[in-house]
């Protein structure tokens, strides 16, 4: 098994990925949503999915060293809960959010974009919390 330091600067260097790219994600969906040229809301919009998958696709490299390096704690106390109840519904929901873009592929209706806009802000908020009281363990440690 890796020296536990090691799983610790894997999990600082794989969050940063689908923190930014959810971010990146939701300010081109924004974009993509108040734009009135068709072609500049289409490029937004392929924008914004290809950086959820990514976002997606690299959150799942944080959270198993993030569970490795907790020892398995999906919830723990004190700040590691703090962390622990922004990251498990960021996680749901990027991940739900992403098999949705996949599967829905066209072009979604004005109510369903702005659903997932709006679900998009939540889970962008999700993470960023996440990340406070990742950084916030990082201090106390």
């Amino acid at each position: 098994m890796l020296d536990p330091s090691i799983w610790s600067k894997l999990h600082g260097a794989s969050t940063h990925f689908p923190i930014a790219l959810m971010l990146a994600s939701t300010l081109c969906d924004g974009i993509s949503f108040l734009g009135k040229n068709r072609e500049w809301r289409q490029n937004c919009r392929f924008a914004a999915t290809v950086t959820m998958v990514l976002g997606a696709l690299g959150s799942y490299a944080a959270v198993v060293t993030g569970v490795v390096m907790s020892q398995g704690q999906v919830w723990g106390h004190a700040t590691l809960l703090r962390h622990h109840q922004f990251v498990w519904p960021a996680f749901g929901l990027m991940t739900g959010l992403t098999a949705w873009r996949i599967l829905a592929r066209n072009q979604p209706s004005q109510k369903a974009a702005a659903v997932q806009l709006l679900l998009m802000i939540l889970t962008s908020a999700l993470m960023s919390g996440a990340g406070f009281f990742g950084g916030e363990l990082f201090h106390e440690g």
